[in-house]
This record gives structure tokens, C-alpha cells and sequence, in this order.
């Protein structure tokens, strides 16, 4: 394939004012070598900006989409992040590299992807994520309260669960909805409402 490093440039180049202005985020979109989280049949399109099937029936999400939910969660050194739907890890990665990789916590519910993203993290820096496989309906408990929660794939509505592991004054990034899906960002409120605002349509995998 092309140099990687070069290619990873020019992505991050494209998305730059495009799509996403925070530095920061963009940087982390820099530092996580996306082709060694794809398969090697399609590792030649790793920098490319869309999605790519990783098995199971599941994709790893394109670059501009893993960078506009990063920003909407306005993610900070420290954060405690879950993510549902861990797919290959790369967004995990990318998760890490904002806010550490001992406070990322993803739940896959393919045992295999879970398996292979574990051991992919691992290899790539970022073995402190913690990865398990389950019903990411129901979160992961264990951790919570959470300061940010992202959903991977789409759901009907915000999965109460995940929502009430969610900290007050925390954020919510999820696809919304089954045909027609639109990218949600919720601020969980002291009396454990939720304040929404939409960004845009989207299209995802569903929630398993």
C-alpha cells in the first residue's frame, strides 16, 4: 500500500476545516494507524474516507465520521468513555488517544471482533482499553458513571441503560433511528432528562 504515514497525512489533511477544526482531534485521527485495525483484503483502502467491512456483518466507520462524534464529545485527558460497539477498536483508539487508554471501556457483541479488536489494541499501543463482549443495551455497569457514552451503531432510541450510566452534566453520541437515522448529541441533566440537538443524517449498522 501507499506509505501509510503519508496516506494517514493526507486523510487528516481532507477532514482538516472540511469537517472537523479541533486540532486536538485531528491530531488523534493522525496518531492511530488505521490499516492495522482493517482486514488485509481491504487494508489498500484503509485511508480512505468511508467505511470498510471488517466481518461479521460489521464495518469500521469512515475517518470523517469517528472524528465528528469525537468532537461532539468534546473528550478530555481523563475522561471515563464507553463506547458500544467496538467493532475492529479503531474508534477506541481514537478514544484513547483523547483521553487515555485506561479510562475507554467498549463492549462488542460479536465475540470474535471483540477478541480480535483486544488483541489488535494491544499491538497498536493502546492495550489499556478495556474490551469485553456482551449486550451493549445494557452498558457496563461495573464502570460507570461514565463522563461521555458513544454508540458505533444505530438505535432505535438511546438505550436507557447506557443513558443512566451516564453522569449528569455527560454527553450522549449516538445514530438514531432505523430507515433514517440522525446523529444525536444528548447532555444528561441533573434530574436525569436528556437536552438533545441533531447533526445531521447519518447511515450505521443497527445495535445488536
Amino acid at each position: 500500500m501507499t506509505d501509510p504515514e503519508q496516506a494517514r497525512q493526507q486523510l487528516v489533511d481532507g477532514l482538516r476545516g472540511e469537517r472537523v477544526d479541533d486540532e486536538t482531534v485531528l491530531a488523534a485521527m493522525g496518531s492511530v494507524p488505521r490499516h492495522r485495525f482493517v482486514p488485509k483484503r481491504v487494508c489498500e483502502d484503509a485511508y480512505a474516507d468511508r467505511p470498510l467491512p471488517i466481518g461479521s456483518g460489521q464495518t469500521i466507520s469512515a475517518p470523517h465520521m469517528v472524528a465528528i462524534m469525537a468532537d461532539l464529545l468534546d473528550l478530555r485527558d481523563g475522561d471515563r468513555v464507553l463506547e458500544i460497539g467496538t467493532g475492529c477498536g479503531y474508534h477506541a483508539a481514537v478514544t484513547a488517544e483523547l483521553v487515555g487508554s485506561d479510562t475507554v471501556y467498549t463492549v462488542e457483541y460479536h465475540d470474535e471482533l471483540a477478541e480480535r479488536a483486544r488483541e489488535t489494541l494491544a499491538a497498536t499501543g493502546y492495550g489499556g482499553v478495556s474490551v469485553r463482549a456482551g449486550d451493549g443495551k445494557q452498558g457496563w455497569a461495573e464502570h460507570a458513571p461514565f463522563d461521555r457514552a458513544y454508540l458505533a451503531c444505530a438505535a432505535s432510541e438511546l438505550p436507557r441503560t447506557v443513558v443512566e450510566q451516564v453522569r449528569p452534566g455527560g454527553l450522549i453520541v449516538a445514530p438514531v433511528g432505523n430507515d433514517s437515522q440522525r446523529l444525536v448529541r444528548a447532555r444528561r441533566t441533573a434530574d436525569g432528562s436528556l437536552d438533545r440537538e441533531t447533526h445531521g443524517r447519518v447511515r450505521f449498522v443497527p445495535l445488536q
